[in-house]
């Protein structure tokens, strides 16, 4: 049996733990009636960890150390809800205890598993029993328990106690014994701890059972602990480490279910709140919040979509952009025009859709194998991805007009597909560095008119450089014209050029739309 756990015992435990988790996420959904009865800790959970699966598919780290700190990182930036944060702070207690470890031994993974659940609770501004915690606390004292060198036998003995635990949280927290469940975080980490041990032994554990506890009869929609809170906050914060403890106390004084995770100037903050802005400038007053999400309890969940029908992620670099695609109905996720977007980023997007039919527009030509990367992770788990041909955003843009969520997801895919396929594009740019192109040799600061990604124009005026890309565009002919203007075109670039299209080409149709890009004062589409 082996005697220590290596780099690649912990990526079979990232893959094996997202599909446990996949596997149990509506049961866990289904328990949750702790910190509030929302019904999203299984989601939230799974969410959290698909940053986590896909960190370790990615990660080309060769020690326990490295890979667990790139797992713990990938956590706390992906963190959702309060028992994201929680496993985010697990993880990341973990690696810091295993900072130095090629393989983790027997004592390391006892010592790091007690490590784990202390930096779980700390992350928690009031502790309490009979949740995830005291589960976590549980497994490490089983593991501490067990003797020998087996790795595998540590970790299986960690979480028979971790099952222990949970069946007795009802004894332990009243509204669970009132609704009739176990905890649902608890229940999460159980699968977790699993496909640990699991992946410590190289023997998949079997899918999650589901707990031997009744179903849900929550006696109220929200446990007493929020009871006077109607507001979920969370937000990414780059600050100093040594200012989260003072905003931790000023979020317990605002709120509940407070819970910080991170480390290194980067931490994810959740609390429930009344006071939303109080809570935000919380996090200014020490740092920078980003990526802030404010939730009202009192709003109904989304539904998954029908399995027959398509849902979309589309990658748009600006917000003006993200906007329109959002107005489609699709989940945008920032990418493009020179902005990296990740494979985990794609993957979790897709995961929130709560649909098994989804269709990815990458809209940008260097983005399209990282969007089958995407693809082909999400297909394992046995959902259906087409990635859409889309190399440009206006093709994007022309695809998801005519979008149907209610035709079959066979034949949504071939509309949209043919609708992208037949949008020439185009584009204007500033020439970054001196180069030699198709259309002769620029200077840095030329101004470039790009067809199909190849410069065709070389100029020094945008207006001018503009209006030359169109008539190329339109030789073949074209019915609709649309035109997306960046953060760095003039006021009137659009207005301009529409009255250029109407004196030369009057029976063509135009739009404009205020895109918002870098890098491309003019993003253009004809179809």
């Amino acid at each position: 049996m082996p005697e220590a756990l290596d780099a690649a015992a912990l990526r079979r435990w990232c893959a094996w733990g997202h599909d446990a988790l996949h596997a149990a996420r509506a049961d866990i959904d289904a328990l949750n009636v702790f910190p509030i009865a929302d019904r999203d800790t299984g989601t939230n959970l799974l969410l959290t960890w698909e940053a986590v699966a896909g960190a370790g598919e990615e990660s080309t780290a060769e020690t326990v150390a490295a890979l667990t700190r790139e797992l713990a990182d990938a956590a706390v930036r992906a963190a959702t809800g309060n028992s994201g944060v929680i496993l985010a702070r697990y993880l990341q207690a973990l690696a810091e205890d295993w900072c130095r470890l090629d393989t983790a031994a027997a004592t390391d993974v006892r010592r790091g598993l007690a490590a784990a659940a202390t930096g779980a609770t700390a992350a928690v501004a009031r502790p309490v029993e009979g949740t995830v915690l005291t589960v976590a606390r549980a497994a490490a004292q089983g593991a501490r328990a067990a003797e020998g060198t087996d790795v595998a036998a540590v970790l299986a003995a960690a979480l028979t106690a971790a099952e222990q635990a949970l069946a007795r949280t009802p004894e332990q927290l009243t509204v669970l014994r009132e609704a009739g469940v176990v905890d649902a975080a608890g229940r999460g980490l159980v699968v977790l701890l699993a496909a640990l041990a699991g992946a410590a032994a190289g023997e998949r554990p079997p899918a999650p059972s589901r707990p031997a506890a009744g179903p849900p009869r929550p006696v109220a929609p929200r446990e007493a602990g929020s009871d006077g809170f109607a507001y979920e906050v969370q937000y990414l914060l780059d600050a100093p480490d040594d200012a989260i403890p003072g905003l931790r106390d000023v979020l317990t004084r605002l709120g509940d279910s407070v819970a910080v995770a991170g480390g290194g100037g980067v931490h994810n903050v959740h609390v429930h709140v009344n006071d939303i802005g109080a809570a935000i400038e919380a996090g200014i007053a020490v740092g920078r919040p980003h990526r802030i999400g404010v939730t009202r309890f009192a709003d109904p969940a989304p539904q998954p979509a029908p399995a027959s029908a398509s849902s979309l992620v589309a990658i748009a670099p600006a917000e003006g952009l993200a906007a329109l695609f959002r107005a489609a109905g699709a989940l945008v996720v920032s990418g493009g025009a020179g902005r990296d977007c990740s494979t985990t980023d794609l993957v979790t997007a897709m995961r929130r859709t709560g649909s098994d039919h989804v269709v990815l527009l990458p809209n940008d030509r260097d983005l399209v194998p990282r969007a089958e990367a995407a693809a082909d992770l999400l297909r394992a788990s046995g959902s259906t991805v087409a990635v859409l041909p889309s190399r440009a955003v206006v093709q994007g843009l022309a695809a998801v007009a005519v979008h149907d969520p209610a035709r079959r997801f066979g034949d949504d895919v071939v509309a949209m597909s043919a609708a992208a396929a037949a949008t020439r594009y185009g584009a204007v740019t500033r020439a970054s560095s001196d180069a030699q192109t198709m259309a002769g040799r620029c200077r840095a600061g030329d101004i470039l008119g790009l067809l199909d990604d190849d410069v065709v124009l070389i100029g020094d005026d945008v207006t001018e450089v503009s209006r030359g890309l169109l008539d190329r565009l339109l030789i073949g002919g074209g019915e609709l014209v649309t035109l997306v203007t960046g953060v760095d075109a003039a006021a009137d670039l659009s207005a301009n050029l529409a009255d250029y299209l109407a004196v030369t080409r009057p029976v063509v149709e135009v739009v404009t739309y205020d895109g918002g890009q870098p890098l491309f004062p003019l993003l253009v589409g004809v179809e």
